[in-house]
């Protein structure tokens, strides 16, 4: 196979992409480079169709820390699991691929990003993603692409397209954005409190940037020889007896539908179900023809349900259960319901509820990740946890699925925004959301319940937060805006975008495009709907609670903070750690020093704080002339004696 290469221009950098010389029996193969970064992509597709009813697609994003020439950390100085930030950049590949792939396509798929070079500074994700779409484009596998992958920062008021880590650091908003060449299909990020016009200008210079890198990938199709894309089979159903199908379930359907409650809406579903299997298949006597006719009306049923929904939507202008387009479902919040965490709230709109608590804890409880750019360390972290209890469902526990990975990071950007600094408030700080009951966005829930979790435990936030997922459905130019989707309204609608900010402005944005592409008109409709929703969800809460406590939990710890002089830091610390860990026992108290001389006492006993602060403060003191001070006679010799004034 000859070796195809295209070069583009992206924000003054000049990408490659090149296949045939690496990974040549996989269906597709690039290597994406720049500078001194290099992905390679490889797609694989099984020849055989899978028996599953969807589509069974994976992608897998591998970090090789010899990528960034460092070993592994660890005992088996080896790669293992995937870090939180690789199966974040999964989800950031996968989203905007699924709705690509032609309905009707099932045969096994795999996508692997290999991250072979990189620099610690570039958005290597961003070239993982351009190579996936790239990979398939170039194969024999169905795909409706090609797409492109661009993040987006804003420094001193002018947009910047895959900014360096430098600029993200200096940057009041980061997008990464997914396009085809006719419109968005994802959209994943956060901003510093970002109005919603300049959100709209960003995602519109994401959809620009894309497009020389979608033209680079037609290219890279034609030098590598358009193979013809593999054909597929779909279901064939018989229409006279899907008519029969459809007018038995349509007045089925509509009494369904009516229903508010969720697991009674599903209940009267399958027992819709059972009542057509019985009328359509049990008087069948061959097993093949049965067989056949099993999987046509389990198509025919799905495909009704979702036309019918629409239909009463677009035609009919009503919502499962009923609600107004812009209404949001009832809301109720309780906090400080747990007596020994340092912070709980209850958040329920509608059928979703979520537990949010809150746990204060000192820098030794910073999480410490070994990253490929680098070793770093987090003192905000937000972790979601989904049992199948919450979707009335028996299912594994134990360990996080990418989606929980997923949900629960897009909560912490949008709060991560109101956090104070540590000098203001010393404390590295855990919120844990624990999911109920969902029916529809538990993760804009979370972002809810977590906020009044922090007020409660008396965190002195930038302003209060909330979220909101708001929903499309669209049949040509006819379409409507659904603000605070149930779980239904998601899976048969063509968008999910969900927004949280607080009355300032957004600080976590997430968009997924089921369809061709939707305009940027209403993009913006969409963003103005859900800023009337955040406001609504938000006087709500602030009804509970609308201010951080006045003071910690009586279970918190306490941090007090003083400053020496540096030389005097390792005074403090002594010979191995002897002082200071000899202080911690006397006192119980944990103490954090840093080499500026700043020292932070911790303890949720104040009388030990103060008892190894006077400890501290001694160890420093000097002596001053012309003060009286009482001293220990330590040793008399011949010509006087030491008085020792001061400790040592």
């Amino acid at each position: 196979m000859a070796i195809a290469e295209v070069k583009f221009q992206l924000n003054n950098e000049e990408v490659i992409l090149q296949t045939g010389k690496l990974a040549k029996q996989a269906d597709g193969a690039v290597l994406v480079k720049t500078g001194s970064n290099m992905v390679l992509v490889t797609v694989v597709s099984s020849k055989e169709e899978s028996n599953f009813d969807f589509f069974p697609l994976t992608v897998e994003y591998s970090e090789k820390f010899y990528s960034t020439g460092k070993i592994p950390g660890g005992y088996f100085k080896r790669e293992g699991r995937p870090t939180s930030e690789a199966i974040l950049n999964c989800r950031l590949i996968d989203r905007p691929l699924r709705p690509c792939f032609p309905e009707g396509y099932k045969n096994e798929t795999q996508v692997v990003a290999t991250i072979l070079s990189y620099d610690g500074v570039y958005p290597i994700h961003s070239l993982a993603g351009i190579g996936a779409s790239a990979a398939l484009h170039i194969s024999d596998i169905p795909f409706n692409g090609p797409i492109a992958t661009v993040v987006i920062g804003r420094k001193d008021g002018a947009f910047i397209v895959n900014p360096g880590r430098g600029d993200l650091e200096n940057s009041d908003l980061e997008l990464t954005v997914s396009s085809t060449s006719r419109g968005i299909l994802m959209v994943e990020g956060e901003g510093q409190f970002v109005k919603e016009k300049d959100a709209l200008e960003a995602l519109k210079k994401g959809f620009e940037a894309a497009q020389p890198v979608i033209q680079a990938q037609e290219e890279l199709r034609q030098k590598a020889g358009a193979k013809p894309k593999r054909p597929y089979k779909t279901l064939e159903i018989d229409e006279s007896f899907r008519k029969e199908v459809e007018a038995f379930l349509t007045p089925r359907f509509q009494e369904a539908f009516a229903i508010d409650e969720k697991l009674e809406r599903y209940a009267k579903f399958s027992e819709i179900k059972e009542q057509a299997k019985e009328k359509f298949l049990e008087p069948l006597t061959d097993e093949a023809e049965k067989e056949n006719r099993s999987k046509q009306l389990s198509a025919i049923f799905g495909d009704h349900k979702y036309f019918m929904a629409r239909q009463m939507i677009l035609k009919d202008k009503k919502r499962i259960g009923g609600r107004g387009f812009k209404e949001v479902r009832p809301i109720s919040s309780e906090v400080g319901i747990l007596p020994r965490a340092h912070g709980s709230a209850l958040f329920t709109r509608g059928e979703t509820q979520v537990l949010g608590t809150v746990t204060l804890g000192t820098g030794d409880d910073e999480q410490r990740i070994d990253a490929l750019h680098g070793s770093i360390s987090k003192r905000f972290l937000l972790h979601y946890n989904f049992p199948p209890f919450s979707v009335g469902e028996v299912g594994r526990m134990g360990g996080q699925s990418r989606r929980e990975v997923g949900h629960g990071f897009l909560a912490e950007r949008a709060l991560s925004a109101i956090i104070p600094s540590f000098e203001k408030f010393p404390y590295t700080i855990r919120v844990v959301s624990e999911v109920l009951e969902s029916n529809g966005s538990s993760s804009m829930g979370t972002v809810c319940a977590g906020q009044m979790a922090l007020l409660d435990a008396g965190v002195p936030v930038q302003g209060n937060v909330a979220g909101i997922a708001m929903g499309l459905i669209k049949e040509g130019d006819d379409y409507v805006i659904l603000s605070d989707i149930l779980g239904d309204e998601d899976h048969l609608g063509d968008m999910d975008f969900k927004v949280a900010g607080t009355k300032d402005g957004i600080t976590a944005l997430q968009m997924d495009i089921k369809i061709d592409s939707i305009t940027f008109e209403i993009m913006e409709e969409a963003l103005q709907q859900a800023l009337e929703g955040r406001l609504h969800i938000l006087s709500e809460m602030e009804k509970v609670i609308k201010a951080p406590r006045g003071q910690l939990s009586e279970f918190a710890p306490r941090i007090e903070t003083i400053k020496v002089k540096p030389e005097k830091v390792r005074e403090v610390i002594g010979a191995g750690g002897k002082v200071i860990r000899g202080i911690v026992d006397a006192t119980g108290v944990k103490i954090d020093i840093e080499d500026d001389g700043t020292i932070h006492v911790a303890s949720s006993d104040p009388a030990a704080s103060a008892k190894a602060i006077k400890m501290i403060q001694d160890i420093c003191a000097e002596a001053e002339v012309g003060q009286v001070y009482k001293g220990k006679v330590t040793k008399i010799t011949d010509f006087g004696a030491f008085v020792e004034v001061l400790p040592n």
